[in-house]
């Protein structure tokens, strides 16, 4: 499902649970209204809301922290082709067809991951994609230093090679939800409880039910933030690929 359409449902069953609370309380006997039963009530709603803001604190932070985590690891994807394209063109004219390949394989991939998104992500992990790395790594082992600046130059980028690969296979882990299904439904009936109880404490008007409403909203959008920032690729909070064609002009130059 879409972040909007998680969100969505979150809030038809938080706003819609207020709303049956305010129904329930204009039904229910005299005695289940009285200060003691509302204190009851009360207490339950507050420890059960307690909870529901800490984890959704939790999922907003986690979720912030995943992102900028991503954002970081391509930024310094982009940074390691470029110093391997250099290291490559100190190496010396030998090294002009690898060149070529790398140029070749980071401008597919880039237009692979910002073009499909994250579907592209599963692409980057199949056989041939995968091989297509490897081969690249080959042809950099394949070089033949003349000299100990040629090795060291080969050996950094081997290095810088690597941890492009490193890189790549973390960033094709990432997930794509930040919620598993099981833990969003306990979470959309924890909410749903605290707007019953609401529902039930509070007067059956305009002014309260505008208030829910408002309520319901925040709490969806907050739905709606963790779930965008588990899809960088392709929500609203996708991250810049900025850093990667600025990385891409430089190679070959």
């Amino acid at each position: 499902m879409s972040s909007i359409a998680i969100a969505s449902v979150v809030f038809v069953f938080a706003f819609g649970s207020a709303l049956l609370g305010s129904w329930v309380r204009e039904r229910l006997p005299e005695h289940h209204r009285d200060e003691n039963s509302l204190r009851a009530v009360s207490l339950g709603v507050g420890m059960v809301a307690t909870l529901a803001a800490l984890v959704l604190g939790l999922l907003t932070a986690s979720g912030k922290s995943s992102l900028d985590k991503l954002n970081d690891d391509f930024t310094r994807i982009a940074a390691s082709v470029v110093l391997l394209d250099r290291a490559l063109a100190n190496f010396g004219p030998e090294a002009g067809e690898v060149r070529v390949q790398l140029r070749d394989e980071y401008a597919n991939a880039i237009e692979l991951i910002f073009k499909e998104g994250d579907r592209a992500l599963a692409k980057l992990d199949q056989p041939g994609k995968l091989a297509s790395a490897e081969a690249l790594q080959g042809r950099i082992r394949a070089l033949a230093p003349q000299n100990e600046g040629q090795r060291w130059l080969q050996s950094r980028a081997l290095e810088l090679s690597n941890e492009l690969s490193q890189v790549r296979m973390l960033a094709i882990a990432h997930g794509t939800s930040a919620i598993p299904p099981l833990f969003l439904v306990i979470l959309v009936f924890w909410l749903s409880i605290i707007f019953a109880g609401y529902g039930l404490l509070t007067a059956n008007n305009g002014t309260v039910a505008a208030t829910l409403l408002v309520c319901a909203l925040c709490v969806s959008g907050s739905i709606f933030l963790v779930e965008e920032m588990a899809r960088p690729f392709d929500g609203m909070l996708r991250i810049s690929s900025a850093a990667q064609h600025a990385a891409l002009a430089r190679l070959g130059k």
